[in-house]
């Protein structure tokens, strides 16, 4: 039943050697955060860890609110009796989406493989295959050296009875987010796990298997149970997961011609960020959104407690909505359901409409433990809008706003950007004082360019967006959108970073340089530069991750090629072998698996690279390429329920419709180049043309 040694025949066929989403080791990493994780969207957990957690369920109030550790079956490894030490290797092996541990001794190899099930979220599994490779006849065993107790420090769990051959407990967590709020419970069955596996002296080969089900209720965790012993019995378990995750894969696949370490740290960096995601078909699954570190981590003392923030929605959402949008739609569910708490935060601080949360975690609430954060770092409720407007210009799924909810946030987030400023007679401009720029080596500034930059998008979006559902709108969301002051030198031609920021002062991280993207603040190319030269050379090279990858897109923009790549380059000292992990700052300090920081970098090939660009019409290209890059391939750009097969080399561009929504009909669109000529996108014809800058749209005169 399962698929012994690597997997070959589901890897696509590819050969394993120098394989770039491949990642082999012959001995772990002796800080066990750089191990690689296994996670769907409901379940994650770190190989070789005692613990697991389950999405959504926190437990702690306020501030001290983390992931509940949920004690893990699957923390245990592999080891050969007796004195010698065989050879052993550890693999990720991304297009499956499976780990896997091997023991090679002279007479046999032992294969323990692990996996997060893609498409049944509450299932993870793992296999022993033992396999005999001489003629011998003698039992062969393995011991497995198993962590798991079946106990919590956040959850009271008691045993329940066996059910189809699984040990059962479940629980509470102990302490909810908000007095009186809800205390989610864990049900856990899980195959019993023995001291040691033996294949008999007659048997050449055999492979056991391990189920773990996790869920919310009883119901659904013999369900997912039961599903799982049913693949088991038909030998199919592990290629069920293979094939959605290869699905997955191939559906979000980006392929780059360049130098292998940026191949790998692209296959690395999709295979975390996609392992977060809920699967295609799973309309009914709550999406509990994703933390900088993702679901594996996340218990007290960890990875900012497995909070959400705007690491969601300004660094990791724009690579999921290009290449997947029904999953970024669930991101934006997730902000939508958290509005209540958003609301309550606002009217707390004294102000109208919403104020979404610097740290968010099960409500809403306001859960960072350090008041500053959540009083002053107030970009992040412009942030999330800005999700939302990139979602709508490249869906148009009014039923979002009109019928799910959507609606309600963005005029509550104009409500609270409206409340937040205040009028300055002196300027006669709109100010936002007393705040925290992403920069957080600064606080109590007034008008930060990034923050009122934000806030006037997300009211000219709030106005757009309610004329598109022919809804009333106040003449003051457009009025403050135009009078809103956002600092600028006209002197020295740049963005100062607040009032009275001086020219030299050392900054945390990218703050400025968003202007340019991905808030396409307009400016000319001279003061885009202007930016990037005066900041460049400010921040703090122990900075966050993601903060080189908003230099190299702003140096691709303006064609400084050479510039790109060196502040790319910054990002290869915040990614750990062997698997490929990242950590927020390069001294291995901060969030491990930084999928903030994955995300920064994916967006430097699928907006950097491409040229890619989002507005209210259309989705503009200008591709710049690195000089030792010299092909990229995205299979699927969705676009207006288009999807889009786009290759880009240094001479040429190919744009092919590969597929087209049913429901609704898709727009028929076509490319225009900015020298004039327009080439329509029919479904199943592929189109080129000489690389050049130029955009998508909506085709004018073809009607579907």
């Amino acid at each position: 039943g399962c698929t012994p040694g690597l997997g070959r025949s589901w890897d696509g066929g590819k050969s394993l050697e120098g394989d770039p989403g491949v990642f082999t080791a012959t001995a772990l990493p002796g800080d066990p955060r750089l191990l690689p994780t296994v996670t769907s969207a409901f379940l994650g957990t770190r190989v070789f860890r005692d613990i697991l957690h389950a999405a959504g369920v926190y437990s702690g109030a306020a501030g001290d609110t983390h992931r509940a550790d949920v004690p893990s079956p699957l923390g245990l490894r592999m080891a050969a009796p007796g004195a010698h030490s065989p050879a052993e290797s550890f693999t990720l092996n991304t297009w499956t989406g499976t780990f896997s541990h091997t023991i090679q001794s002279p007479g046999y190899t032992a294969t323990h493989q692990l996996y997060a099930h893609h498409s049944l979220v509450h299932l993870m599994a793992f296999s022993v295959t033992i396999r005999r490779l001489d003629g011998s006849t003698h039992p062969i065993t393995v011991q497995l050296q198993s962590l798991f107790v079946p106990q919590s420090q956040d959850l009271d769990l008691r045993p329940g009875p066996d059910f189809q051959g699984a040990h059962y407990i479940y629980g509470q967590t102990l302490v909810p987010e908000v007095e009186g709020g809800p205390r989610p419970t864990v049900h856990m069955l899980w195959t019993p796990i023995p001291q040691s596996l033996t294949l008999g002296g007659e048997e050449r080969e055999r492979c056991w298997e391990f189920l773990t089900a996790v869920a919310g209720s009883e119901e659904e965790a013999k369900r997912s149970y039961s599903a799982g012993l049913s693949l088991v019995a038909a030998g199919s378990l592990h290629r069920s997961h293979v094939r959605a995750w290869a699905a997955l894969r191939r559906g979000c696949s980006v392929e780059l011609d360049g130098p292998l370490a940026l191949r790998q740290a692209l296959h690395g960096c999709l295979y975390y960020l996609l392992s977060a995601i809920p699967p295609r078909d799973s309309p009914g699954v709550l999406f509990h959104g994703i933390s900088p570190g993702g679901l594996s981590n996340g218990t007290r003392g960890e990875d900012y407690w497995g909070h959400i923030f705007w690491d969601q929605d300004t660094w990791m959402f724009p690579n999921i909505l290009l290449l997947y949008p029904e999953a970024a739609r669930a991101i934006l569910q997730y902000r939508i359901r958290t509005l209540e708490g958003a609301r309550r935060n606002a009217r707390e601080q004294g102000y109208e409409g919403a104020k979404f949360p610097w740290e968010s975690a099960a409500t809403g609430r306001e859960v960072c433990p350090e008041e500053i954060y959540g009083a002053q770092e107030i970009h992040v409720t412009g942030d999330v809008l800005m999700a939302f407007e990139q979602y709508y210009c490249t869906t148009q799924d009014q039923k979002l706003f009109q019928d799910d909810g959507g609606w309600e946030l963005v005029e509550a987030v104009a409500q609270y950007w409206c409340s937040r400023m205040v009028w300055s007679e002196e300027e006669q401009l709109y100010h936002i004082r007393g705040v925290m720029p992403p920069d957080e080596y600064h606080s109590q500034v007034d008008n930060s360019a990034y923050t009122n930059a934000v806030a006037r998008r997300s009211l000219n979006f709030a106005t757009d967006m309610g004329r598109d559902l022919l809804l009333p709108v106040p003449e003051e969301w457009e009025d403050r959108a135009r009078k809103i002051k956002v600092p600028f030198d006209e002197e020295r031609k740049y963005h100062p970073e607040y009032d009275g920021y001086s020219p030299g002062e050392p900054v945390k991280q990218a703050d400025v340089v968003l202007l340019g993207f991905p808030l396409m603040h307009p400016m000319s190319a001279e003061v885009r530069r202007n930016d990037l030269e005066m900041y460049e050379p400010v921040t703090d090279p122990a900075g966050p991750a993601m903060t080189w990858s908003m230099f190299a897109v702003g140096w691709l923009e303006l064609k400084e090629l050479q510039r790109a790549w060196s502040q790319l380059e910054k990002c290869f000292s915040n990614i750990m072998e062997p698997f490929k992990v990242w950590v927020e700052n390069s001294d291995g300090s901060g969030a491990v698996n930084f999928l903030t920081g994955m995300g920064g970098f994916l967006q430097v090939i699928l907006f950097g690279f491409t040229g890619f660009r989002i507005t209210r019409s259309s989705l503009l290209f200008d591709p710049a390429f690195p000089d030792d890059i010299t092909k990229l391939k995205i299979s699927s750009v969705s676009y207006l329920g288009n999807k889009l097969e786009v290759t880009i080399t240094r001479e040429e561009i190919r744009i092919e419709v590969t597929e087209t929504s049913q429901d609704p009909p898709p727009s028929p669109l076509e490319a225009v180049l900015e020298s004039g000529q327009h080439f329509p996108l029919w479904e199943g014809q592929s189109v080129s043309f000489p690389t050049a800058p130029g955009w998508i749209q909506r085709s004018p005169s073809r009607t579907p």
